[in-house]
C-alpha cells in the first residue's frame, strides 16, 4: 500500500506570516524573496521597484515533515517556487507540487476553497492530510462527498505555524491508514 500524501501549504502553516509582525518566532529564520522573482504575491502586484518578501521558516520543520512517512506534495500558491525558495530552507528535497493553473485565487460559488477539488483530483483515490490556515467545514464536506479514501484537513493557525501537535495529528493520522513509519 502507497503512503499518504501530505499537501504542503507555505503561507501560514510553514511561514507564519501572521505573527506580529516586527517579532521573528523563536526559532524561524528570516528569507527575503524579490516579489518579482515568480513568487505569488509577484505574479499579483508588477511593480518598477525590486520588494522583498518576509517569510519565516522554521529549519527543523523539514526533518519533522520527513519523518512523518508521507509523501509530501506542495499545495500552494508558490507551486514549484516552493521547491526554490521553501524546500532548501528546510532540507526538503525537490517535491512534486499541484498545478493550480487558472484555478489560482478563483473563488467559488458554494464557499469551497479553490485548492480543494484540485487537491482531490491530484490524490486520485489515495488516502492524504492537507495542512493549510483556510480550510473550512464546506472543504471537508466536499472532500468526504467527492473523495474514496481518507482526507485529514488539518487547520493551522497562521500566527503560530506548525506547532507539535499539528505533527503529532499528523502522525496520529498516518499510523490510523496503517502505512505510516512515522515517528513522533
Amino acid at each position: 500500500m502507497s503512503r499518504p500524501l501530505l499537501f504542503l501549504d507555505v503561507d501560514g502553516p510553514l511561514n507564519p506570516y501572521a505573527a506580529k509582525p516586527e517579532r521573528r518566532p523563536d526559532g524561524y529564520t528570516t528569507l527575503r524573496v524579490p516579489q518579482d522573482s515568480g513568487t505569488p504575491q509577484g505574479r499579483r502586484e508588477v511593480s518598477l521597484r525590486r520588494r522583498t518578501l518576509r517569510v519565516w521558516l522554521k529549519p527543523e520543520h523539514g526533518r519533522a515533515l520527513l519523518r512523518l512517512g508521507y509523501e509530501l506534495c506542495w499545495a500552494t500558491t508558490w507551486m514549484g517556487d516552493a521547491n526554490r525558495w521553501i524546500g532548501p530552507v528546510l532540507g526538503l528535497p525537490e517535491l512534486p507540487f499541484v498545478d493550480f493553473g487558472d484555478a489560482l485565487f478563483q473563488e467559488r460559488p458554494d464557499g469551497v476553497h479553490w485548492k480543494t477539488p484540485h487537491l482531490v483530483d491530484y490524490a486520485n483515490g489515495r488516502s492524504f492530510a492537507w495542512v493549510d490556515d483556510e480550510q473550512s467545514d464546506l472543504d471537508q464536506a466536499y472532500v468526504t462527498a467527492h473523495h474514496r479514501a481518507h482526507g485529514l484537513l488539518h487547520h493551522v493557525n497562521p500566527r503560530i505555524g506548525l506547532r507539535e501537535d499539528d505533527f503529532r495529528a499528523l502522525a496520529d493520522f498516518a499510523r490510523s491508514l496503517g502505512t505510516s513509519r512515522a515517528t513522533s
